[in-house]
């Protein structure tokens, strides 16, 4: 019997579906199952429970919003998704739903969704979905070879303190604590600037989210356990603190660390004593220690959480990833250097966004951080090779929340209002120096159109209806004063 070609051996892709109608999950697992692995699962606890168990994370989800227990509302969704990649930050969602206004596709994609799809859908544009869903994984995980070491992109303060404790605690061997909100790039800071670029780069690296194994499983996959300490451990087994001998360890989500595991985390940091599960044989790490969260451990510690005695033995240095909104023009910095990457890595030449879509992007806030601009870059690559991106376009992609509708006509100027504006005329055109109607008008328009963009925090839509134009005209506007008309 020949042997089987190389790629029949190949696991397939690993493929978690979410939905609540059991017909709707049936089906699309039999209509997947030909490329994909599948799990099932009809809501977000059932789905977390069960990720939890195994030992292979999917690559792929694809779920619904409305889910129980209100699945007709986006919440359950829209929170699983936050879970999935803080779980998984690899992996890649995809949402499929009948919740499919623009605003939720929007809201999905700051996330960090992949991709929103609504149904109906037919098969083959589904698995057309998905498989691109895989391509934006293997653009993430790219890296060209000449690029530059380090992952710190940009000049702003925020990005320069970050920089600065970084070199200051890198090739320390004691505790690191990182900081920051979910999609900031908190492991890459941990594997990229804490290890790759130290001393250290040659020694093991081992990471463990802390929220994505079973709190039953966490002891022995950090300290190892012996034969026979339970049931199915038929051979000794080393943990991550033995097998990264005198390197890194990293614990992702370390909030989320059983409280009866916190002494013993705690005995490693203080003096490398650990034991294998089962064992009385005392062993000794010489791992250094970086944790990461997303969660206020002070607070948490006040709650009763988390162990005080821990928090402050792994905070000896604290360091502190930035939100993008904090980064000023770092988004226009980040945004070259991905585009560049992808357009690479796909073999496409770059797009190019249009002087409103560059002022749109500069002033949208990403909730979703650096994981957010990224994706939406790759979708933008994908979409527009070697175009110019409009604002409309990018738009699309943005999680701009639209506030309550405005009211039809504004309300009249009152006498005050009225007098205040004749006053300023008047001294104005008293003033010796020359006056043009043409270039105050101007002035004029351009500071209430900023105003309207902040108030409906770079919502072009609404700005326009908070202005009382269309948001064509909004558009032109914009581009003309980007073209300094």
């Amino acid at each position: 019997m020949p042997d089987a070609p190389e790629s029949a051996l190949q696991e397939k892709p690993l493929l978690l579906i979410v939905d609540d109608d059991p017909l709707i999950a049936d089906t699309l697992s039999f209509t997947m199952s030909t490329a994909f692995e599948i799990i099932t699962s009809h809501s977000r606890p059932h789905c977390m429970q069960i990720l939890r168990q195994l030992r292979r994370l999917p690559e792929l989800a694809l779920i619904d919003l409305g889910l129980p227990p209100l699945p007709h509302r986006p919440d359950e969704g829209f929170g699983l998704i936050s879970d999935l990649l803080n779980l998984s930050p690899d992996i890649k969602i995809v949402v499929l739903s009948g919740q499919n206004d623009a605003g939720n596709a929007r809201r999905a994609r700051s996330l960090g969704a992949a991709d929103f799809v609504a149904k109906p859908c037919s098969p083959d544009e589904l698995h057309r979905v998905l498989q691109r869903a895989l391509s934006y994984r293997s653009l993430e995980a790219y890296r060209p070879a000449d690029a530059s070491t380090s992952p710190l992109i940009g000049s702003s303060p925020a990005i320069e303190k970050l920089r600065v404790q970084v070199q200051q605690y890198a090739d320390s061997p004691f505790p690191v604590l990182i900081e920051g909100e979910s999609g900031s790039g908190k492991e890459i800071v941990a594997s990229s600037c804490l290890h790759h670029d130290t001393r250290r780069s040659g020694k093991p690296f081992y990471a463990l989210n802390c929220a994505a194994i079973s709190p039953s499983l966490v002891e022995p996959t950090l300290f190892g356990y012996a034969k026979g300490a339970f049931t199915g451990a038929n051979a000794s087994k080393a943990g991550y603190f033995e097998d990264a001998a005198d390197g890194t360890l990293f614990l992702d989500e370390i909030g989320e660390l059983p409280l009866d595991l916190q002494p013993k985390l705690l005995r490693v940091l203080e003096n490398g004593e650990y034991q294998r599960v089962g064992e009385t044989q005392k062993r000794m790490s010489r791992a250094r220690i970086i944790a990461a969260t997303n969660r206020d451990l002070r607070k948490e510690v006040k709650a009763g959480n988390f162990r005080a005695d821990l928090y402050h033995r792994l905070s000896v240095f604290t360091i502190s990833v930035p939100p993008l909104r904090e980064m000023d023009d770092d988004k226009t910095l980040l945004l070259e250097h991905f585009r560049r990457r992808y357009a690479t890595q796909s073999l496409q030449p770059p797009f190019h966004l249009s002087d409103a879509a560059q002022a749109l992007w500069s002033r949208y806030h990403f909730p979703g951080n650096v994981r957010e601009l990224r994706n939406i870059v790759i979708r933008l690559t994908a979409k527009y090779p070697g175009k110019i991106v409009e604002a409309g376009d990018l738009e699309a992609e943005l999680d701009l929340q639209d506030d309550p509708p405005p009211i039809d006509r504004p309300p009249p100027t009152n006498d005050k209002e009225a007098d205040a504006i004749l006053s300023a005329a008047n001294q104005r055109l008293q003033q010796p120096e020359p006056f043009s109607l043409d270039r105050h008008l101007a002035e004029t328009e351009r500071n209430y159109i900023e105003a309207a963009l902040q108030l409906a925090h770079g919502n072009v839509s609404q700005a326009a209806r908070l202005l009382g134009i269309n948001r064509t005209t909004l558009y032109n506007r914009m581009e003309s004063f980007a073209r300094g008309q």
